[in-house]
């Protein structure tokens, strides 16, 4: 599969796993419409995916809203698989991705080495 065609399908995975989050079709008390999808990385073969999931609340919330991701990935490649029209749909992985969290705090850092600079 060429590099574009894999770049359009993780683009449109992502479009896809985030309008399920927003519109709230996965029913589960503990995923919050306030994660998102932050990338997507799908094998060469276009049989595997695994999707990054970010969000502004705390840890656990993330934790939570992963494992019930996950625990939907069925319902979900099914809803994924009518929208991508592809001959096969990648089986799905979901996984946490605190770089937003990490990227606050080196920020709070800078920013405070630069006010002790001053």
């Amino acid at each position: 599969m060429s590099e574009y065609s894999q770049k359009r399908i993780e683009a449109r995975l992502s479009e896809a796993i985030s309008t399920l989050i927003v519109k709230g079709e996965i029913k589960n008390q503990h995923l919050s419409t306030l994660c998102s999808v932050s990338r997507v990385e799908v094998s060469v073969d276009n049989a595997f995916a695994v999707v990054y999931i970010s969000s502004v609340l705390d840890d656990k919330t993330l934790q939570d809203s992963v494992a019930a991701l996950q625990g939907a990935s069925g319902f979900i490649q099914k809803r994924v698989g009518a929208f991508l029209k592809t001959r096969n749909t990648p089986v799905l992985r979901f996984k946490a991705d605190f770089s937003l969290r990490d990227g606050q705090k080196i920020n709070a850092l800078i920013d405070s080495l630069v006010e002790d600079g001053k």
